[in-house]
This record gives C-alpha cells, sequence and structure tokens, in this order.
C-alpha cells in the first residue's frame, strides 16, 4: 500500500511505502532567513511531516542537503547539530546545487523508518 501526504499535481510532500516515508525536497517558508534560519525552517518540516506518518527524526535513514552556497556549510552544520538527536544520526550527502528560488539557501530530503 502507497499513502501519499498532501498529494498535488507535480509531487507529493511525502509518500509511505511499507515501512519507509520518503520526503519531497523540504524547503524554507521565509527566504529572507540567513542559511540557519532556513535549515531550521526546513527541519520543523521534515519534524512535522515524520510525526504525521507516526515516526521522528531518530528514525531518519538519510538526508540529503542542498545548499545554494557550500560556503553555508559551518551554518548549515551548526543548525543541522542542534537538530539532530546525537548517535541517531542517519547516512548524510551535503551538495552546493543552484536551487529554484535565488532567495532559497537550503532543501533537504531525507527517507524515515516508520
Amino acid at each position: 500500500m502507497i499513502e501519499r501526504f498532501d498529494p498535488g499535481p507535480r509531487l507529493s510532500e511525502a509518500v509511505v511505502h511499507g515501512d519507509r516515508i520518503l520526503l519531497s525536497g523540504m524547503i524554507p517558508e521565509d527566504t529572507s532567513l540567513d542559511v540557519a534560519g532556513q535549515v531550521r525552517q526546513a527541519l520543523a518540516e521534515i519534524d512535522a511531516l515524520l510525526a504525521r506518518a507516526g515516526t521522528d527524526k531518530t528514525r531518519i535513514l538519510t538526508a540529503t542537503i542542498y545548499l545554494a552556497d557550500i560556503g553555508d556549510f559551518a551554518a548549515m552544520n551548526a543548525a543541522w547539530d542542534a537538530w539532530v538527536v546525537p548517535g541517531q544520526t542517519p547516512a548524510r550527502a551535503t551538495v552546493q546545487a543552484r536551487l529554484n528560488d535565488p532567495e532559497m539557501k537550503v532543501e533537504i530530503v531525507v527517507v524515515a523508518a516508520i
């Protein structure tokens, strides 16, 4: 069985299949924030979607973080480190990418166990 959260014409916010939830790229609502603020907003969206599926950040298997400017790596890591649970960190990759809004500094994709 497949369950889709907030399906739209182009994508769903998340898809549950079996014992996993796959999230679309989570982005900040307020692109006027600095990178740390944008990361915190994206992580809050991740928390909310994981909760809807009955899971949480301790069950994230993998995360891919897209930064508009890899020079923001340290600031992004500070926000990330404050959010993750020590000893429960997922596999992770961080890459620089051109994002669809020039004011957007980060997009985060995760897959978690339920």
